[in-house]
């Protein structure tokens, strides 16, 4: 069932992130912080029915990921476990086979035997069958998933990729239960403990994290809205793996805060193909990517947070990047912000991706406005400067510099398409280098022509040195 954090997308969104640091796949962001955007986002389906697919319908019995700063490359296979029609249970099994490699070679430093007789097969047999039997090569992971109504699901899960606190290593637990409104989703979320990922791409546990999350249901535009309550307990410490040390992120620390967000959105077709399709007798790879078309569409609206407790200390000390309204409870731990956000975006597509060679080439901008306040104050700064015929700074032309994201995806034959998803960071302070791209992230994408529109991604974060395959469904 699809994770709902945020209605939209957007850098002012809060959706999950996939990683292959974990067996189930997925990261929270540190609240009020960018995102790896793109292809590193978060899928519809959980880890184990995604990997149950592959095996069942790919012909893929193992399922490789990567993680440099983890596990390196590790093989997954999932066992189900089908109680009933309302009831699917599974046992999701990891392998780390860098690890296994690199305790063959390096046992002891000795050549092994040469393997000219039977004792010397023998031999080396039970070398490899000692190392198999060593545990650290393993995780496992076990996900129940219950339909409690029509409109109730119960995910539960345990998974035995533990985290380091001192000298004690703790299992992480997760129970989700999602509940459809004739209008709206409801998500209420517990786990401990809580896998965050903050905008250097450092990973956080939180030991307790707890989530309540309402969105209304819109169509592809006009107005929604989005409530959340988040609760975290505990002192927060880095993920198991990350060497480098920061200071926790303020937002992760214990308190509780709600925010809540309105915006409205409209969509506009600049031009659409009314052609029929080149081969009428051919289905398309994607039904969601058949018609040639350039179209653009823009989103604004609001964001209000309330804290209280020491997650409140990043809103007081001024260090968040918003202008917006800002109000302090003398003597109390609590913090109250508010801003205006927006987003423009423009998407170019050329072919009907039925051909079997370069029938698809599709590129993706979209320019995100985080904070309104800040706009607006830099704005009026370069307005000032201009009418006074005095050369605006760089603070203020920074200021008015959207988040940009951009994604091209081109056909190269048949199902198979080349994807690569970026940010482009602005920074006028470098004059040598004033313009960079900011987390790449490079995807071979499969469609699966039989569901009209899904696929498998294979992607690769250089900045992350992570690999994962994972499937995504109704999603361009």
């Amino acid at each position: 069932m699809k994770k709902l954090r945020w209605a939209m997308d957007g850098e002012f969104w809060e959706l999950d992130v996939s990683t292959p640091r974990t067996l189930e796949g997925l990261a929270r962001p540190v609240p009020g912080d960018p995102i790896p955007l793109g292809l590193s986002r978060g899928c519809s389906l959980s880890r184990a029915k995604q990997l149950h697919f592959m095996q069942r319908f790919m012909t893929a019995p193992f399922v490789p990921s990567y993680a440099a700063a983890s596990d390196g490359l590790a093989l997954h296979r999932v066992l189900t476990i089908p109680f009933s029609e309302n009831w699917f249970a599974t046992l999701l099994g990891q392998f780390n086979l860098q690890k296994f490699w690199s305790s063959l070679m390096n046992e002891s430093g000795e050549t092994p035997p040469p393997l000219s007789s039977e004792s010397s097969w023998r031999q080396q047999l039970q070398r490899v069958g000692r190392h198999l039997r060593n545990k650290s090569l393993y995780a496992l992971g076990f996900s129940s998933e219950l339909l409690l109504t029509p409109d109730d699901t119960l995910l539960l899960s345990l998974d035995s990729h533990s985290y380091s606190h001192g000298n004690k290593k703790t299992p992480r637990k997760k129970a989700v239960l999602n509940h459809k409104f004739p209008n709206h989703n409801l998500t209420v979320e517990a786990v401990s403990p809580g896998l965050f990922v903050d905008e250097s791409g450092n990973y956080w546990d939180v030991p307790f994290s707890m989530a309540i999350d309402l969105a209304s249901l819109t169509s592809d535009a006009g107005a929604s809205y989005h409530l959340c309550m988040h609760h975290n307990t505990g002192s927060p410490t880095q993920f198991e793996g990350d060497q480098n040390t920061h200071e926790p992120p303020a937002t992760l620390l214990p308190g509780l805060s709600l925010k809540t967000a309105f915006s409205f959105e409209q969509n506009f077709d600049i031009w659409r193909s009314k052609g029929q399709k080149l081969l009428k007798m051919v289905q398309p790879y994607d039904m969601f990517l058949s018609t040639p078309h350039v179209s653009a569409a823009g989103i604004i609206g609001a964001a209000l947070t309330a804290s209280v407790g020491d997650c409140s200390v990043r809103a007081q000390d001024g260090s968040q990047d918003s202008n917006g309204f800002s109000f302090q409870a003398s003597g109390v731990k609590s913090a109250f912000l508010a801003d205006l956000f927006a987003s423009v975006s423009f998407t170019a597509q050329h072919g009907n991706f039925q051909r079997l060679y370069l029938d698809l080439t599709r590129f993706h901008a979209r320019f995100d406005f985080p904070s309104g306040s800040r706009f607006l104050s830099g704005a009026t700064r370069v307005t000032q400067d201009l009418l006074n015929s005095q050369r605006p700074t760089l603070e203020a032309i920074q200021a008015i510099c959207p988040n940009a994201t951009l994604s091209l995806q081109q056909q190269i034959a048949g199902p198979f398409s080349f994807r690569v998803d970026s940010g482009v960071a602005v920074d006028l302070k470098n004059q040598e280098w004033p313009i960079r791209v900011d987390e790449p992230v490079f995807a071979i994408e499969y469609a699966l022509q039989v569901l009209g529109s899904a696929k498998a991604v294979a992607w690769y974060s250089p900045k992350h040195q992570e690999f994962m395959v994972e499937l995504r469904f109704f999603k361009t």
